[in-house]
């Protein structure tokens, strides 16, 4: 129903909320909340207080939102002119004090895309076209500029800064206070200013159930590219991938890789702006 009709069982007088906004029946906003225009937001989510739903922003079921957040505000990007730009949410997600999620741009795909069951913790940044998969830990104070992609299960150590373009993947691990300038690997640990690939990510995977015989593979795979010497990494690559063509880890971390590389600072989507199929790729895979 529209924030117009009479919700005082689950809306508090101090809440100011748009004659366009709709919130399902059980919706609960809190003191001090603003909703704006063009918002949707879906049954058994909480607003608890001072939280600001800015605008054109669709909110799935049972989140949370956490005093002072600031969902769905304009971007930050000197090429932002108004244009209507869109922030779409899933379900299951907690959204703590002080974090701030802005919509897309028209020159970036429109959108920004946040999927479910995520943690955002207090005070950490989600820019604009950035899109998040599902099951991801952004811890304290991280920083995420324009246009990244963040795969499932992937998770951010607190105060970490990621450049625009770059891509976290897939059940990756981002240690604090790192500097990422380019793509992280999937099923990687990385952590240093510049980030550099420190390790395998076994506890991420073990904990999403993957197979002894995937998580053995990424451990091989890892000594074979990150930490032995000799021959060019793509070479290294190609080889593993013929040798382990079987195993999907194994054909994932080395497809992204090979993505990577094609970049500019091995951020491969950086590679494709220009192109309406990057558009199509900043997309978590999932």
């Amino acid at each position: 129903m529209s924030g117009s009709m009479d919700t005082s069982s689950t809306i508090h007088p101090t809440a100011v909320i748009d004659s366009t906004a709709e919130l399902d029946d059980d919706v609960f906003v809190g003191p001090g909340c603003v909703i704006g225009p063009r918002v949707r937001i879906g049954s058994g989510s909480e607003l608890l207080n001072h939280v600001t739903i800015q605008s054109d922003t669709t909110i799935g079921s049972n989140n949370r939102f956490y005093p002072f957040s600031v969902v769905g505000a304009d971007p930050q990007d000197k090429k932002f002119d108004g244009e209507r730009t869109t922030l779409s949410i899933g379900d299951d997600n907690l959204i703590r004090e002080h974090v701030t999620i802005h919509r897309g741009t028209g020159n970036g795909g429109g959108k920004t895309v946040i999927g479910s069951d995520n943690l955002l913790m207090v005070g950490s940044h989600v820019a604009h076209d950035c899109h998040l998969g599902d099951d991801i830990v952004i811890a304290n104070q991280v920083m995420l500029a324009g246009h990244i992609v963040i795969d499932d299960g992937a998770s951010i150590g607190g105060g970490a800064g990621v450049h625009h373009f770059a891509t976290i993947g897939r059940c990756s691990f981002v240690a604090g206070l790192a500097r990422v300038t380019r793509d992280v690997p999937p099923f990687m640990l990385v952590e240093g200013q510049p980030a550099e690939v420190r390790s395998a990510n076994v506890i991420a995977m073990r904990r999403r159930g993957y197979a002894d015989q995937d998580i053995e593979a990424i451990k091989e795979a890892y000594k074979r590219l990150f930490r032995d010497n000799g021959g060019a990494m793509l070479d290294r690559v190609e080889t593993l991938l013929a040798e382990c063509a079987g195993i999907n880890a194994i054909v994932h971390l080395c497809e992204s890789i090979k993505l990577s590389s094609e970049g500019r600072h091995g951020r491969g989507r950086e590679a494709m702006r220009e192109d309406d199929k990057w558009k199509a790729a900043s997309q978590p895979t999932g």
